[in-house]
């Protein structure tokens, strides 16, 4: 009698506790629902109708011509959406590491005894605070190869001035100097919160090891670091691959096409153009290329950590 009220008792038990966890999930839902309706509304429902209209042949006027798979087709033949694509896989190249690397130099020095943090961290979070069309407008004050105060400053030092928006490297230069400005202020915040994060008695016995100051950095900060690493990475990534707004303002993606990239071809297509359909082709595959990416890395990170355990 004991034992079948216990196996009783037990099939109550198993019964009982799925319907306590969709309980749970229902609520989860219910929490998760309002989010899930703006992601699909804002972000699914624009994706789908962007798909649509780059299979169709568009001029501006009325609704396209469905076109198949042309589009894309065009893509191959077409130079200028190479150039913009070597442009912008340059520009995510040279700015995804150096941001990095100058972030976690800024967060490594304000984390430690450093006169003026609080100057120095104003200056770089500054950026932060205006959005990126403002922070093209001051690189313009800057680089202006008329009127710019860094060319006004080499000029009165004796040397000569840089053709900022006239010369392919300068103006590429000058994209990336003014981008690097912007993303090092954030990239030294999450790098600033991982290094707090860090307990003091990891280094002390790192100290008491032998280890020194690049030691130290090499085998326990940069591995601590290791996740702030892989969102930073990510989000870098994303971003210059939709770089748009400090281009626009600062180069126009002149000269001759030197700062063109996947956004400003598709933005002048689909605006000036009025070629709809093949803007929205340039768009999917920005898509596909910054998936591709973020699939990659998740899987190759989600690999290593499996490895170390």
């Amino acid at each position: 009698m004991t034992q079948a009220a216990s196996r009783a008792a037990a099939r109550g038990g198993t019964r009982a506790r799925p319907r306590h966890i969709r309980g749970e999930a229902r609520a989860a839902y219910v929490l998760l629902a309002p989010n899930l309706l703006l992601l699909g509304l804002f972000v699914f429902v624009p994706l789908v109708g962007a798909f649509v209209i780059s299979l169709q042949r568009t001029d501006g006027f009325g609704s396209g011509t469905f076109a198949g798979l042309d589009n894309y087709a065009r893509l191959l033949g077409d130079g200028l959406f190479w150039r913009s694509l070597i442009n912008t896989t340059a520009f995510t190249v040279l700015v995804t590491p150096l941001s990095m690397a100058l972030g976690l130099g800024a967060a490594v020095l304000l984390n430690s005894v450093l006169p003026a943090r609080g100057v120095f961290r104003s200056v770089l979070i500054l950026p932060m605070a205006i959005s990126g069309v403002a922070t093209a407008l001051l690189g313009v004050l800057v680089f202006d190869e008329n009127s710019g105060v860094l060319d006004k400053l080499l000029q009165s030092v004796g040397l000569p001035a840089v053709s900022w928006q006239s010369g392919s490297g300068a103006a590429f230069s000058s994209v990336v100097l003014v981008t690097l400005w912007w993303r090092v202020g954030f990239n030294m915040l999450i790098y600033l919160a991982g290094l707090q994060g860090i307990g003091p008695d990891l280094y002390e016995a790192a100290v008491l090891d032998g280890a020194g100051r690049w030691q130290q950095f090499r085998h326990l900060t940069v591995p601590l670091l290791g996740a702030s690493t892989f969102f930073l990475l990510i989000l870098n990534v994303i971003y210059s691959f939709q770089v748009f707004d400090i281009v626009f303002v600062l180069t126009g993606g002149g000269p001759r096409n030197a700062t063109s990239v996947l956004v400003t071809y598709a933005y002048e297509t689909g605006f000036d153009t009025r070629d709809q359909g093949y803007a929205a082709a340039i768009g999917m595959v920005l898509l596909v290329l910054a998936m591709a990416f973020t699939l990659v890395q998740w899987r190759t990170n989600r690999s290593r950590d499996e490895v170390g355990g």
